[in-house]
């Protein structure tokens, strides 16, 4: 049995949502987990440090949500004059193919194809908009993507990239090593290590930024945690412990900044944590197999994908709860993607179908579903709104 170690050890008792588990984001199974009581434990690793406020929302609370809106920069039409030039595609990393489908998004034909390193798990936008980073897991390299053309060019050794973020600074890449169970931090452009940081969970994967983006919350899909981290020390100021029942998955915060969602596969839903304390607040079941998260244009909405029923359910992030479910015909398994540059197309990659899903956010239904590569994963839909990404397949600000 785990238990909670440390004087900041708080139990909040929930109950066990059942059902089978599911692969989660990872490409091989975790090792069977010890048996521990279906509870919430949070503990404090160490007092938050000097250069990180202890309640990131603090200030939000004090001028009113209505006021706040961290997506402001991901309204449709916002395109960095970076990215202007760009021509709009999808990139679509097939894992178990080893290779990258490029799509066109107005003929949904694929219009390049190329071989990247083993196990390409998602493609990332990199901070300053430029380059798209293919992150070959098993092959322990990035690829490089010119989203000028298009063109993929010469990999760059990192070990165990199996997602990537961006230090809202951008003065760093953040690698999220899953089988190492590491955050390493690189400099963001050569990806040259420049500093570790051991986890005290399994699976690192997920994570977003607080709105002052001093504090990195990051999910565990293994051993079923969550932690908050200063990157800039690097140190971990809190680990929580969602329940041996819990694979966590995708995070967001909500655009007041107030409260971070995260995506639970195995619970089949997602949990609402307090960005201020990172105290859970409450368990939303969405459906099964609840994974990736994409906030609406209008800032209004969240998309979460439930990949273990083929279908995306819609939650109102004013009223804290589902309003609409959008079901593929004849059941799917949407996983990771994003949201046209207009706002008006979900694309996510059908992980066990390869397949693309092509969803018309005014009505929920599935326009297209495009033939890809074995394994399809976190696809990218390139450019979008935003001054700079924090990673993934887009979080944009």
């Amino acid at each position: 049995m785990r238990r909670a170690r440390g004087t900041g050890a708080v139990t909040v008792a929930l109950a066990i949502i059942g059902g089978s588990a599911l692969a989660g984001c990872a490409a091989e199974p975790p090792a069977p987990r010890a048996a521990s009581p279906g509870a919430v434990r949070s503990r404090v690793a160490s007092a938050p440090p000097a250069s990180v406020s202890p309640s990131p929302s603090a200030s939000i609370e004090a001028k009113g949500r209505d006021q706040v809106d961290i997506y402001a920069a991901d309204r449709p039409g916002m395109l960095s004059p970076v990215v202007k030039g760009f021509r709009s595609l999808v990139y679509v990393p097939n894992s178990e193919s080893g290779t990258v489908d490029v799509i066109d998004p107005e003929t949904y034909r694929i219009v390049r194809h190329f071989t990247v390193g083993a196990l390409p798990q998602h493609v990332v936008p990199s901070w300053d908009l430029k380059t798209l980073w293919v992150n070959n897991n098993r092959g322990n390299s990035l690829t490089p993507i010119d989203p000028r053309t298009g063109k993929p060019g010469r990999p760059v050794p990192v070990e165990d990239p199996y997602n990537l973020y961006f230090s809202p600074d951008g003065k760093y890449a953040l690698v999220m090593a899953e089988r190492n169970n590491q955050l390493d931090l690189r400099d963001p452009h050569s990806m040259k290590l420049l500093r570790s940081l051991s986890l005290p969970c399994r699976g690192i994967n997920h994570g977003d930024f607080s709105a002052d983006g001093s504090v990195f919350l990051a999910s565990c899909e293994f051993s079923g945690d969550l932690v908050v981290l200063d990157w800039r020390t690097p140190s971990v100021i809190r680990h929580i412990h969602l329940g041996h029942m819990s694979m966590p998955q995708d995070v967001k915060l909500s655009p007041d900044g107030t409260v971070f969602y995260v995506a639970d596969m195995e619970r089949h839903g997602v949990w609402l944590v307090d960005a201020a304390t990172y105290k859970v607040m409450r368990f939303l079941p969405t459906g099964r197999g609840a994974h990736g998260l994409y906030v609406s244009r209008d800032s209004r909405r969240l998309y979460v994908s439930n990949r273990g029923e083929g279908s995306v359910s819609v939650v109102s992030f004013r009223k804290r709860k589902v309003v609409d479910v959008w079901r593929i015909p004849g059941g799917g398994s949407p996983d990771m993607g994003g949201v046209s540059a207009d706002g008006t197309k979900l694309w996510l990659s059908g992980r066990y179908h390869g397949v693309v899903y092509v969803f018309d956010t005014r009505d929920g239904k599935v326009v297209r579903t495009i033939p890809v590569g074995a394994g399809p994963h976190g696809l990218c839909v390139y450019p979008q709104p935003g001054r700079y990404s924090l990673g993934h397949t887009g979080i944009f600000r």
